[in-house]
């Protein structure tokens, strides 16, 4: 494994012995198929969902081939650069593996794009960052030494895409490349399995006449956000029995007050298909998130999942969300501390508006979410590099 960075170091030398390591032209410009290769870090589920799979499916219904592959299954990243004819990496940090990756595809012309949905990159963006006071202090001070190396990839790519308006405007401020966005859409699988969810929870759902709030937690250190809204949320629940909190995914319930907690409802991080299940059985998603850099670059993922398996969702002003939810039709947007509790009081008074909502939400993902070469999905300038 050490030596993974050697891997391409004997073929090398024999290209260039025998007057083979140049390659000309470009292989873009001989061939009229296009071929990406994308390499990854797909450690994280999420990730590998929104950011590798489904951007592979989308460029397949643009007539352009995908081959991709995890960073450290060296072979194959080798594999599907050699008749690739662009390179997409994947929050990739500089190591001797991928510099390797970095000269092989230089060796063969390779335009090279370096997509990124966090701010891993941004010393400001984790020092600002609410959530790490969640975390042991030592995690917090690995990810800001860890900075450098992603920006050091980042600087050294031709383009970069980000996944939110907000993301794009924190990257300018360190890199002169051009910075593009690709926002997280609704796949064909999303879309398919929210459909056979929303279907298994409908009876359940009406009939033991519990109405439920659900707060999906993907990574550790939500904590914090659920804070921002904790007193309201405990409030709400005290006013009714017939009220419940749903926990799902990563979440410290020690942070929970004891008198909320005898009203929550926990389910531990799952599969996706699992997890939308039990999405399903939610009246309401809640997405509050603590206002500083990172969290204004994160995309609208829990309201596309949520709106998956229809069901509406309140979020606040920070990050993309609010962008994807169209405010009194297919959810809510709470400003200010007071309107989470009015929207909660909304949608709990009114269930049949709730389930309007989600609905529409539901239709809303199918017709303006899901992946289509549209400006509000793609850059019109990440289509024109890679067909030309």
């Amino acid at each position: 494994m050490h030596r993974d960075h050697m891997y391409l170091g004997k073929v090398w030398q024999t290209l260039a012995q025998k007057e083979a390591f140049h390659i000309s032209p470009a292989p873009a410009v001989l061939r009229q198929r296009r071929k990406i290769a994308l390499i990854a870090d797909m450690n994280l589920p999420q990730c590998r969902k929104y950011r590798v799979e489904q951007l592979a499916g989308f460029w397949e219904t643009q007539g352009v081939d995908v081959g991709y592959a995890h960073y450290q299954d060296v072979p194959r990243c080798v594999s599907v650069l050699q008749d690739a004819t662009h390179l997409m990496e994947y929050r990739l940090q500089n190591t001797p593996v991928t510099s390797m990756y970095r000269y092989e595809a230089h060796r063969l012309r390779l335009p090279i794009l370096y997509d990124l949905d966090d701010p891993l990159f941004s010393v400001s963006a984790y020092e600002t960052y609410q959530n790490m006071s969640a975390l042991p202090a030592s995690m917090k001070l690995h990810f800001l030494s860890e900075a450098p190396r992603y920006l050091d990839m980042m600087n050294g790519a031709d383009l970069i895409t980000v996944s939110t308006p907000g993301m794009a405007q924190h990257t300018r401020l360190y890199t002169r490349r051009p910075v593009h966005i690709r926002r997280n859409f609704a796949d064909a699988l999303t879309l398919e399995a929210g459909a056979q969810a929303q279907a298994a929870a409908g009876a359940a759902k009406r009939q033991d006449g519990v109405f439920r709030l659900a707060f999906a937690s993907g990574s550790q250190g939500h904590e914090a956000d659920f804070a921002i809204i904790q007193e309201q949320v405990s409030a709400f629940l005290a006013a009714a029995p017939q009220r419940r909190l749903m926990i799902l995914g990563h979440f410290d319930t020690d942070f929970l007050p004891t008198d909320l907690q005898k009203q929550v409802e926990t389910h531990p991080f799952t599969t996706y298909a699992r997890y939308l299940e039990t999405l399903a059985l939610a009246d309401c998603a809640i997405m509050p998130l603590a206002n500083d850099i990172f969290n204004s670059c994160k995309s609208a993922v829990r309201v596309i999942d949520a709106a998956s398996v229809g069901v509406p969702s309140i979020a606040g002003t920070v990050s993309d969300m609010a962008h994807v939810i169209r405010a009194g039709e297919t959810g809510l947007i709470a400003d200010e501390p007071e309107a989470w509790t009015t929207a909660f009081e909304q949608l709990a008074r009114d269930p049949d508006t709730a389930r309007k909502m989600g609905n529409a939400a539901r239709a809303d993902l199918e017709t303006r979410w899901s992946g289509q070469p549209e400006d509000h999905i793609i850059s019109p300038e990440i289509l024109h590099w890679v067909k030309g």
